[in-house]
């Protein structure tokens, strides 16, 4: 189970790292404005609009930009908490987990919808957006999965680990 754990949180690392540049940089263009960008951010997220059709990030239709506001204000601090946590092995990295996996578990069940019932989205647009779901779904796990796997010390205040007193 240790070596499970350990594989979640390194995929969960390199996870929680990618958002905290990606949401600032990328994401965060749909509810700011561009002036606020260099123009190489602002093209980068032109290219990848028209590359994968990305109707959402090209129209921006309200719940989208909610959602994108809510990613800003709430996960992309959670992203940099959960960073801290799980480098300094903190003992509240499991509730950031839950807390960041729920979050994005709710935004995903929305644009997933959108995009599977819209009919305007492409398979590559698809295969953008599904992977979010699954960290979701991944980070949910590691925040119900124990700290450590640490086995319990035999004889530690057992009969048989204490010393007899004359």
């Amino acid at each position: 189970m240790g070596c499970v754990i350990k594989l979640i949180d390194a995929i969960l690392l390199l996870f929680f790292l990618l958002m905290s540049v990606v949401i600032p940089l990328f994401d965060a263009q749909n509810c700011l404005p561009n002036e606020y960008y260099p123009k190489v951010l602002v093209d980068l997220n032109s290219w990848y609009s028209s590359e994968y059709g990305d109707y959402l990030v090209a129209e921006k239709p309200h719940f989208f930009v909610g959602l994108i506001w809510m990613e800003v204000l709430v996960l992309w601090p959670l992203s940099i908490i959960n960073l801290v946590a799980l480098i300094s092995s903190k003992s509240w990295f499991r509730t950031t987990c839950l807390i960041y996996g729920s979050s994005v578990a709710t935004s995903m069940a929305a644009i997933l919808s959108e995009l599977l019932s819209s009919g305007k989205a492409s398979d590559k647009l698809k295969m953008v957006y599904f992977p979010f779901m699954g960290f979701a779904v991944l980070a949910i796990l590691r925040g119900l999965l124990p700290s450590s796997c640490k086995p319990a010390a035999v004889g530690k205040n057992t009969a048989a680990g204490r010393k007899k007193r004359a």
